[in-house]
Order: structure tokens, then C-alpha cells, then sequence
């Protein structure tokens, strides 16, 4: 049940966290991308995304979000929500819900921030991304911002510990260069990327620190 997995969930997050090495199985960039930038000397920027967990039929769900198509960086993506660390964000938590608010509605006088997980770095973009884990006790009332947002994904958590969910494809990856890289198949839209590593660390710290086996999983 919901109630349950947010208790084992809490626990978990105060122990030590399965860490990069884990978020870099499915790290999409290699050699050749870090090459490209590995004489780079400008700070990364901040950014801030919202790994929001809440229940729908006491079953724990996940919100992902498609971006527009457009010549940036991450065109077309599948992400969190999340974005830039402002000068005027009174903190990196504060950041990750106020941007959930701007995109999805997601109030965050309804969301209990309950840990992180392991800080990325992605390369192209130059932005360090802090993910916040939070929690609501119900679903939230999505309304998409139609300018940032072109779609909606909600999924249970359930589906994310399936090994069939984890595939690999060859990509243009924005640095220029073409890899088989690794994602997860969800509702068929390929995610990946730093998405994909905050994802599997997610998947990770459930399945090695939460009871998962069929006679106690946490929900149905």
C-alpha cells in the first residue's frame, strides 16, 4: 500500500544512495563526447528537477513530461520536471517546486520534499541537475504548460523495475556523434539521457532497499 512504501522509502533514502556508478549505466555519453568538452572552464549552471511520487489507487506513480520541439538542447525530450536555479530561488529545493508549479500545476504546499538523489552533470548543456524526491499523498491536479510542455506521462513505479523496460538504440546524441546508447521504453517514447540515470538510481535504491518481492510488495 501507498502508506507503506512512503515509510520504506524514507528509511531508504537515509541510508547511503546507490550513487553515480549506478546512474552511469545509463549514461549516454562516452569518449568521444568527453573529449569534445573536457577542455571546457566555465561553472556549470544549476538546475533542479522534481522526482514527485504520489498514489493513484494506492499505487505509487511517477509524472514525466514531453518538451516541444525546438532547436535546443533538450528538443522533444522526455524529462522532470525541473529547470534553472534562479538567483532569486531561496533554494535548490525551492527551485525544483517552483519549476514543477510553472509547468505542471503541481502545488507545492501539497508536496513533502523526503530526500535526494545523486547530483549529474551533463555535459552539452553545462548544468549540474540536483533531483529532489517528493511526495504527495494525492494525485495532483496536472494542467500542463502548453509553452514548456507538449505532453503528460504518468507511471506506476512498478513498471520501472521491469528489466524489459530497459532497452538501447543508436542515436545522434546532441554532441555530434552517433552511439547505441541505453533508455527506458516508456508509453514508447525513448528516455534517456540524464532522465534515464535519475531514473535507474530511483529503480536501484527501490529494489535494494525496499521490500519488493511478491508477498511484500508494497503495493498491488
Amino acid at each position: 500500500m501507498f502508506s507503506e512504501f512512503k515509510i520504506q522509502l524514507k528509511k531508504a533514502l537515509q541510508n547511503p544512495l546507490p550513487g553515480k556508478e549506478v546512474q552511469f549505466k545509463m549514461a549516454p555519453y562516452y569518449s568521444k563526447v568527453k573529449e569534445k568538452f573536457k577542455n571546457r572552464t566555465e561553472k556549470p549552471k544549476t538546475a533542479c528537477v522534481l522526482v514527485l511520487i504520489y498514489p493513484v489507487n494506492n499505487i505509487p506513480h511517477l509524472v514525466l513530461m514531453k518538451r516541444p520541439s525546438h532547436t535546443g538542447h533538450h528538443s522533444d525530450q522526455v524529462s522532470f520536471p525541473g529547470g534553472k536555479h534562479e538567483n532569486t530561488d531561496k533554494s535548490l529545493e525551492f527551485t525544483a517546486l517552483r519549476e514543477a508549479r510553472e509547468e505542471l500545476n503541481i502545488n507545492p504546499d501539497k508536496v513533502n520534499i523526503v530526500g535526494t538523489l545523486s547530483s549529474l552533470f551533463i555535459a552539452p548543456s553545462n548544468f549540474e541537475v540536483f533531483p529532489f524526491i517528493g511526495i504527495s499523498d494525492e494525485k495532483p491536479h496536472f494542467i500542463k504548460n502548453k509553452i514548456e510542455v507538449n505532453e503528460i506521462i504518468e507511471i506506476d513505479l512498478p513498471y520501472i523495475l521491469s528489466d524489459d523496460v530497459i532497452k538501447e538504440k543508436m542515436m545522434l546524441l546532441p554532441a555530434g556523434f552517433n552511439f547505441n546508447i541505453p533508455y527506458f521504453d516508456i508509453q514508447n517514447e525513448v528516455v534517456w539521457g540524464a532522465t534515464a540515470m535519475i531514473l535507474y538510481e530511483l529503480r536501484e535504491l527501490i529494489k535494494t532497499s525496499i521490500s519488493i518481492d511478491s508477498k511484500s510488495l508494497p503495493f498491488p
